[in-house]
């Protein structure tokens, strides 16, 4: 218990490095790692307002057309409330989908429980902004 203890009393700090490895996991297309992240009930809403369950996020990532270049987060806060963390932020992305270059910038907020004795996305919004 007592490890659960600092790790949940360490929270936004484990938070912000996890949004991190997500950003990296993304890029590099690691199926395995964001598996690790996103909580079975993840429930997800894209840029466009797409909305996505983790399957359909995951699915989205092993396309072999889709060939991200960059995944930056230019700003996170995290707020703790005990066994759950809000994340707010700017993120940054770049890439090419199907043959088209593509850049993004938007704001997301991100829902992280901790279960189990580690820290998973339960939820994910994400809203373009101009760049």
């Amino acid at each position: 218990m007592v490890g659960q203890d600092s790790a949940r009393q360490g929270g936004t700090t484990n938070v912000l490095a996890l949004e991190h490895a997500w950003n990296q996991a993304e890029q590099r297309k690691d199926n395995k790692a964001l598996d690790l992240l996103l909580d079975n009930s993840l429930v997800y809403t894209d840029y466009d307002g797409t909305f996505k369950t983790k399957a359909d996020f995951l699915a989205g990532m092993r396309a072999v057309t889709l060939h991200p270049t960059e995944q930056v987060t230019e700003s996170m806060t995290a707020h703790g409330f005990g066994d759950t963390v809000l994340v707010t932020g700017i993120y940054r992305v770049k890439g090419v989908n199907k043959g088209k270059p593509y850049s993004r910038r938007g704001r997301f907020t991100d829902t992280w429980v901790y279960r189990k004795g580690n820290w998973v996305c339960v939820a994910s919004q994400y809203t373009l902004i101009s760049h």
